[in-house]
C-alpha cells in the first residue's frame, strides 16, 4: 500500500481531519495533504510523529515505514527465544500465581497461547471432561459444540466480544484477519442479526461477569487484563494476560476444591 493511502486510512479510522492530524504531528496541513496524495515523501522522523499521533500499534508502524521505503524499526520475536527468556518467566509466574483461578495468555487474534492448570480444569468441568476443540477464545465462545453451551449469560458475553471485534476492525480497517474472524463469528447459528452492524449505543455494564453452568454447578468470574508496559517488540505489543477472579464465595470454593482434587490425584499417582 502507498504510504499516503495507509496514513489516510488510519486517519479516517481515528476520525481525524487532516488539520487535526497535522497539528498533533507538528506538520503543516498542506504537507500532510501532499503526503496523502503521493506528491511528497515523508522522512522517518515525520513518520514517527504521525504514528505517535495516530497511536499506531508496532506492527502498523513497521508497515508504514516499509510503505515509505524504509527498513522496519520493531522486531517480532517468537516467545521462547533467548532474548525473551525473562518475559517468558514473568508470563509463567503470572499464570501460575493466578491458580486456583483461570488465566490465559492471548494474542491479538484471540488465540490462547498458554493457560494455567486452573483454566484447563474449569474448561474440562464445563465440557464434561473433554478439552475444547478450539485454541481461540472467540471460537470457544461462539461454537455451539464448545464452551458456548455452558455460558449461562451467553448473549451478554458474546455481545461484548462482538463489540470488541467490531472495534478492532474499525480501528484497523486493513486487518483482514480480524475482519474474517468477525464474519466467522457472525456466521455461527443463533447469532442475532443486529450484531452484524457496529452498535455505538451499546449499553455497557460496569463490569462484565461470565457465568458458567453445567450439571448444577455454577461458576461466576470477572476478568482483569495485563499488558506489557512500553513494549518495543511486536510480539509483546500484541499479547495480553487475562486473569479470571471469582465473583462470589461459592465460585472461589469450587475452584479450590477442583485444585485440591487434582493435587490429590497427582499425589496418589506418584505414590504408586
Amino acid at each position: 500500500m502507498a504510504v499516503g493511502a495507509r496514513l489516510r486510512e488510519w486517519r479516517n479510522a481515528r476520525h481525524l481531519s487532516q488539520l487535526d492530524l497535522a497539528l498533533a504531528a507538528d506538520v503543516s496541513a498542506r504537507h500532510l495533504s501532499c503526503i496523502e496524495t503521493g506528491k511528497s515523501r515523508p522522512g522517518r522522523e515525520l513518520l514517527a510523529r504521525l504514528a505517535d499521533a495516530l497511536e499506531l500499534p508496532l506492527r502498523e508502524r513497521n508497515a508504514l515505514l516499509l510503505d515509505a521505503g524504509f527498513a522496519p524499526q520493531f522486531p517480532e520475536t517468537a516467545l521462547g527465544a533467548p532474548v525473551l527468556a525473562r518475559i517468558d518467566q514473568a508470563i509463567d509466574a503470572i499464570l501460575a500465581q493466578q491458580s486456583p483461578y483461570p488465566a490465559f495468555l492471548i494474542n491479538r487474534r484471540w488465540d490462547v497461547l498458554r493457560a494455567n492448570d486452573a483454566a484447563m480444569r474449569v474448561n474440562r468441568l464445563m465440557l464434561g471432561g473433554r478439552d475444547s476443540a478450539h485454541a481461540n477464545i472467540m471460537r470457544q465462545f461462539f461454537d455451539p459444540a464448545d464452551l458456548r453451551e455452558a455460558i449461562a449469560n451467553w448473549e451478554e458475553v458474546a455481545g461484548e466480544l462482538i463489540r470488541h471485534l467490531h472495534e478492532q476492525v474499525a480501528a484497523a480497517p486493513g486487518d483482514r484477519v480480524a475482519a474474517g474472524l468477525l464474519q466467522e463469528m457472525l456466521s455461527y447459528p443463533g447469532v442475532p442479526a443486529r450484531w452484524r452492524l457496529r452498535d455505538l449505543s451499546y449499553p455497557l455494564s460496569p463490569l462484565l461477569t461470565t457465568v458458567l453452568r453445567r450439571d448444577g454447578i455454577e461458576l461466576r468470574f470477572f476478568s482483569t487484563i495485563t499488558t506489557f508496559a512500553m513494549p518495543r517488540d511486536i510480539t509483546l505489543d500484541e499479547l495480553h494476560i487475562e486473569c479470571c477472579f471469582p465473583m462470589d464465595d461459592a465460585t472461589a470454593a469450587h475452584c479450590r476444591a477442583l485444585a485440591a482434587a487434582t493435587d490429590g490425584a497427582d499425589a496418589r499417582g506418584l505414590s504408586r
